[in-house]
């Protein structure tokens, strides 16, 4: 009998620390929750800058996988500030990442050029499953480095991704030119990356041209 009891409260430790290990990669923590709660859907928030310390310890860490649930209210409302966030006179930018106002989720939105109308769109979880070979000559720049842009040779001239939507539908999609660029920048935030470290790596292939590997983040 007591082997049984002592049985049952092993498993049910076991599933309570499995149980808890999915919500968080599932959800948002509290902390997040508070940020995201503080006000409505319509107020902005605040974008996270490289050059403040805190900031940027967060923009180089790795964002991780957010459940597609229409009926997680937390979710809409970050969705939707997020989207206030980007559209804001103060940002005005084509695109935007989750890390960037300080939420460690897999989210982005972006700005498709390519489509009547730009409109803006969301998505979830998103990963680049394909580069093509031929690259582009682009300049860019972002909401958290702010007053400067670059020049970068490296960014591919397009791009197969997977993604979720908000009503969790998976999708693929193959997408091109600039729309393929602002898709490579706002992922590379979900991995902790900044556009400046793609310029770091071109600095250092021209000063190591034998050492030149054709890899991405």
């Amino acid at each position: 009998m007591k082997k049984l009891i002592l049985l049952i409260f092993i498993l049910s430790c076991i599933m309570g620390c499995s149980s808890s290990k999915n919500m968080g990669v599932n959800s948002f923590s509290s902390n997040e929750i508070k940020l995201i709660s503080s006000a409505d859907s319509l107020t902005p928030m605040r974008v996270f800058k490289i050059n403040n310390k805190k900031d940027s310890l967060l923009l180089r860490t790795k964002s991780s996988y957010i459940k597609p649930d229409p009926n997680n209210k937390t979710l809409q409302l970050f969705v939707k500030r997020l989207h206030t966030t980007v559209i804001d006179s103060m940002s005005m930018g084509v695109g935007i990442a989750a890390p960037q106002v300080g939420i460690l989720k897999n989210i982005i939105w972006v700005q498709r050029f390519d489509k009547e109308r730009f409109p803006f769109e969301v998505y979830l979880n998103p990963k680049i499953i394909k580069y093509s070979e031929d690259k582009q000559t682009v300049k860019e720049g972002c909401l958290s480095i702010p007053n400067r842009t670059e020049i970068l040779n490296t960014r591919a001239q397009s791009i197969t991704i997977e993604y979720d939507t908000m009503k969790g539908e998976h999708k693929t999609e193959t997408v091109k030119s600039f729309i393929s660029v602002i898709f490579q920048h706002e992922i590379d935030h979900l991995y902790g990356i900044l556009y400046l470290d793609h310029l770091d790596k071109e600095i250092r292939d021209a000063k190591n041209p034998k050492q030149i590997k054709n890899s991405h983040p």
